[in-house]
């Protein structure tokens, strides 16, 4: 690989312009501040205006609670009290301030589906600040921001309690994910594809600092103003580069991202997680699972499955989100160049993905197959083992959550007879039984479950369960999402009684369309 910085060029457009424009006047200033009891700061402010826009929320009329996590809010030291209360359900949608916040939308670049698009930035949310934790708050779906283009500023109340969800799951997973606090809608209009409702999630995250905030920096030429961004991230997040031994520490800092997002994207491909839309400024530098859109768990295994509908060229396939992660981390690569100065270090840091990839996604499928030790006698047998099964489930057409499931209830092979009924080809499947029953047969039974059953989760959010809460919701029942939650914080954990959660997804969710605009 070459790396050499790109002849892009962006149009920006100035934040003091903009923070005089009329059309950004917000109402929600008359309100009396809202004092949450919470040390609240702004570290990302504190970079300076080129950075973002300061902004507040715009005003949503009759704001209604739709889905609130008890654990997050434990997370960010609010009472869960507040989660009850009226005036929190005010700030949170825009209509009041939050007392101590300084809300600001942030400048950002980007390429989307490959192709360089230039100036993008927060066109619907807003940052509050951090909070003493050392946790960002941040609003989706406030409204309107300099830096919108042709969009309104809104989030509607399906994506939201979709991200609000997922968010939640993937952090029951063990997946590095940004979080998600509360749900709250408002019967105002919004239009997509039709007319919908607007909602806004407060979501929560170490930073929301994106792959496009380095590159809008080094491709403008702001050089300056990306050492700032980059020392920040430095500082606050990996001061371990500093002291890596590497003399670089902007090479560390992306050797270290390369390697945590191998981490995020195994999990991903294990436990069979399609993003689907891995632009470079939907990618966290913190490496967290971020911008829950056109998302999806596998039903069927089918590798080259294409979850979001506006991806027309199926390039973000989830058997391709391993490359995809790559090519993002060669355009932050790209853009870290003015201050790694040193293309072949930066190769080299960037390079790290690969092996550390491989290493962690073989760790992972070992773990789902119940193998509880490994070394290099018996790894290609295993990596074969693996291979096969995948294969097998794919020609199938087998059911991946619930095949994973089932094989850990097989006591270690002694009862296989629901796995099998999974398949057409008999033979093909009892053969590869008889070689991982053989496989894990050297540890013991009890040990070979346990490891499965803490590796194959029993509930994901499908698409039908997100579809069924969204239906219920709209007609201002959210006893679906109250209920899905709770599995989904547990997603390893039998939960007697609820086994519909797992079962196989209705015919009619093959039908469900999920596009850029979810």
């Amino acid at each position: 690989m070459v790396l050499r910085i790109l002849p892009i060029t962006l149009q920006c457009v100035g934040t003091a312009s903009l923070r005089d424009n009329p059309a950004m006047t917000r109402s929600n200033h008359r309100q009396p501040q809202l004092d949450l009891g919470l040390t609240w700061r702004n570290s990302f402010a504190q970079l300076g205006e080129d950075f973002y826009t300061p902004l507040e929320a715009q005003t949503l009329s009759a704001p209604y609670w739709v889905g609130r996590s008890p654990a997050v809010a434990r997370e960010i030291g609010l009472g869960e009290e507040w989660l009850a209360s009226d005036e929190l359900r005010e700030a949170l949608i825009g209509n009041r301030p939050i007392a101590g916040t300084q809300p600001l939308a942030s400048v950002y670049s980007g390429h989307q589906f490959g192709q360089w698009a230039g100036q993008l930035g927060d066109g619907r949310a807003l940052l509050l600040g951090d909070t003493s934790d050392g946790l960002e708050v941040q609003l989706k779906g406030a409204g309107l921001t300099p830096y919108s283009r042709m969009g309104d500023g809104r989030a509607v109340l399906r994506s939201s309690i979709r991200e609000f969800l997922c968010s939640e799951a993937m952090h029951g997973l063990g997946i590095a994910s940004s979080r998600a606090l509360c749900v709250i809608g408002s019967d105002a209009p919004v239009r997509r594809e039709t007319m919908e409702t607007a909602a806004v999630v407060t979501r929560v995250a170490p930073s929301f600092i994106r792959f496009g905030h380095f590159e809008h920096f080094s491709y403008s030429g702001q050089h300056a103003q990306l050492k700032i961004l980059a020392d920040h991230v430095i500082d606050q997040h990996y001061p371990q580069c500093r002291d890596s031994g590497q003399g670089n520490p902007y090479a560390a800092l992306l050797r270290l991202v390369s390697l945590r997002t191998a981490k995020m994207v195994a999990q991903w491909q294990a436990v069979g997680f399609c993003h689907g839309v891995m632009n470079t400024d939907n990618m966290s530098i913190l490496c967290l699972t971020l911008d829950y859109g056109p998302f999806q768990f596998l039903d069927t295994f089918d590798p080259a499955h294409v979850c979001n509908h506006s991806d027309t060229s199926g390039r973000y396939a989830f058997n391709r989100q391993p490359a995809i992660a790559y090519w993002n981390l060669s355009s932050l690569a790209q853009a870290l160049l003015p201050l790694i100065e040193d293309q072949d270090l930066a190769i080299a840091a960037l390079d790290s993905f690969k092996s550390s990839f491989s290493n962690a996604l073989e760790a992972l499928m070992r773990a789902k197959l119940g193998i509880l030790a490994s070394d290099e006698t018996n790894q290609a047998a295993q990596r074969t083992l693996t291979e096969d099964i995948l294969t097998l489930l794919a020609r199938n057409r087998v059911d991946y959550s619930i095949f994973w499931r089932r094989l850990s209830h097989s006591g270690a092979g002694r009862d296989t007879g629901a796995v099998r009924e999974l398949f057409l080809d008999q033979a093909g499947i009892e053969a590869w039984l008889q070689r991982w029953t053989e496989g894990v047969s050297a540890f013991p039974a009890d040990q070979v479950s346990a490891l499965m059953l803490r590796s194959n989760p029993k509930f994901v959010l499908r698409n039908h369960l997100g579809e069924q809460a969204i239906r219920a919701a709209k007609a201002k029942d959210f006893s679906q999402i109250d209920a899905l939650l709770k599995l989904l914080e547990s997603p390893f954990e039998e939960h007697p009684g609820l086994e519909a959660y797992a079962d196989f997804p209705p015919d009619w969710a093959g039908t469900i369309a999920i596009s850029c605009s979810s």
